[in-house]
């Protein structure tokens, strides 16, 4: 079971978009995490801390797209690209902060943002409803991302994993994590 911050210390206070952005890419930070560890668990094999670093980008990239989806609603335009601003600079924080620690100095926040960005416009074009999450479409381009930066033994049965357990994991944390983080409780 992966630890995420679901609710707020502070029950009476407002909340800005940057502090639930930060809480939010904290949780989704720690759903990316986990699924790498499930991944390899499965005997997906990682070759390195960069190569896990890749796998988790896309991770974040989908869940970043699932929150604009659950979020869409919730917010009128300039709000939603504020906040979504917010939530992709803070996970790009992350990754990067985790780059740095791994590869040394460099441009990882750029690189990141365009991948997130470029992912969007893709899981744009797939259906998602608010009862049953991603579509099969979704979570099927979601497998092709990962497939790309697996080892060539894992490409054949990654779909599979993805689609039947890791979409709906992150899905389901996203589930649990995200209305309070919303409001005041």
């Amino acid at each position: 079971m992966v630890r995420l911050k679901t609710r707020w210390h502070n029950k009476e206070a407002t909340h800005s978009f940057d502090q639930i952005a930060g809480a939010l890419a904290y949780n989704i930070w720690k759903i990316a995490m986990n699924g790498v560890l499930n991944l390899e668990k499965a005997d997906f094999e990682t070759n390195s801390l960069k190569h896990r670093m890749e796998i988790i980008a896309e991770y974040l990239a989908f869940s970043v797209h699932l929150v604009d989806r659950m979020t869409y609603e919730q917010f009128d335009e300039n709000e939603r690209v504020a906040f979504m601003t917010e939530l992709v600079g803070k996970c790009a924080k992350h990754y990067e902060d985790n780059m740095r620690d791994i590869m040394g100095g460099g441009d990882y926040r750029k690189d990141f943002i365009e991948l997130v960005n470029r992912r969007m416009a893709e899981y744009a074009e797939c259906d998602y409803s608010a009862e049953n999450g991603p579509s099969f479409g979704m979570k099927r381009i979601f497998s092709d991302f990962v497939k790309e930066v697996l080892n060539e033994k894992d490409k054949q049965w990654i779909g599979q994993q993805i689609i039947d357990a890791e979409a709906p994991d992150i899905l389901k944390h996203l589930r649990r994590a995200m209305p309070n983080l919303f409001m005041k409780q």
